[in-house]
């Protein structure tokens, strides 16, 4: 009588299932719904206290000169993108919490016993939070649009959604937001810790430009590095008559492109390079 042993299946580990993998485990954490959630409430309403604080002084401050005009669509349209800042800084913040939760759970050991190709890991998790990034702030601004059309009405300050100021805080809003969300997994994946990635991530977004800008009263030629920061590059590009700047548009879509992808860089090269 002759015995036979069953040889076991073996899968074979591709890209898709471990973004399918990566999703199901980020989706299940209640912290990434309720960071998810704060990002949108906190962009809507930073926007409608814009609208209707500068809607109520307009409609009460005579005319005066040298001010620009509060109705404006232009104006309009970047109170709406009042509140890029925050959303920049929650979803960089889920952006580190993707990648260094693996080290801080030790969970990183299993993750890549079953996808030992760690850049394939890296490249879901790049694609998976920049997908997710762009869809909030996207959407996001759209709601945001929705509820501060009837205030904006009220006030008679001009908005059109297909006017090319909203499409600006719309699209290139998203770009910032997926930027800083990137630069978020790197430093998870540089630091292995998300308070330290985090606290980088807060210095970088936030605590510089004020250094900087009190730098610019010291010296005239600060500014000239000023406009090269990842904060300051994302907003000019929605946000531009709030946040001018004398780079042209390619040089601003080059400068996000090299904070966006030097980071990851290095955190590829760190992560193959380092033990677990």
């Amino acid at each position: 009588m002759s015995t036979h042993l069953a040889t076991p299946n073996t899968g074979k580990v591709t890209f898709g299932g471990v973004l399918r993998s990566e999703s199901i485990r980020f989706f299940s954490l209640n912290s990434t719904r309720v960071l998810i959630l704060v990002a949108v409430v906190l962009n809507m309403g930073i926007a409608v206290l814009g609208v209707w604080g500068v809607g109520s002084f307009a409609s009460e401050a005579p005319p005066m000169a040298g001010v620009p005009d509060m109705t404006s669509p232009e104006f309009t349209a970047e109170l709406l993108g009042s509140g890029l800042a925050f959303s920049q800084l929650i979803l960089g913040v889920l952006g580190v919490l993707l990648m260094s939760g693996e080290f801080t759970t030790g969970s990183a050991v299993s993750t890549f016993l079953a996808s030992p190709q760690r850049l394939r890991v890296l490249g879901a998790k790049a694609l998976l939070i920049s997908i997710l990034s762009a869809l909030v702030q996207l959407t996001s601004s759209v709601l945001t649009y929705l509820v501060c059309l009837p205030l904006a009405k009220n006030y008679n300050m001009k908005l059109d959604f297909f006017a090319s100021h909203f499409q600006n805080v719309l699209w290139y809003g998203a770009l910032a937001v997926v930027m800083a969300a990137l630069i978020g997994l790197a430093l998870g994946a540089i630091l292995r810790n998300s308070a330290g990635g985090i606290t980088s991530l807060v210095a970088l977004f936030f605590v510089l430009p004020i250094v900087t800008g009190l730098l610019t009263m010291l010296a005239d030629w600060v500014q000239n590095v000023v406009q090269f920061l990842p904060d300051q590059l994302g907003m000019s590009l929605a946000l531009p008559q709030s946040y001018p700047s004398d780079l042209e548009l390619w040089q601003q879509l080059v400068g996000v492109a090299g904070w966006t992808l030097i980071p990851l860089i290095l955190g590829a090269w760190l992560l193959k390079a380092r033990d677990i």
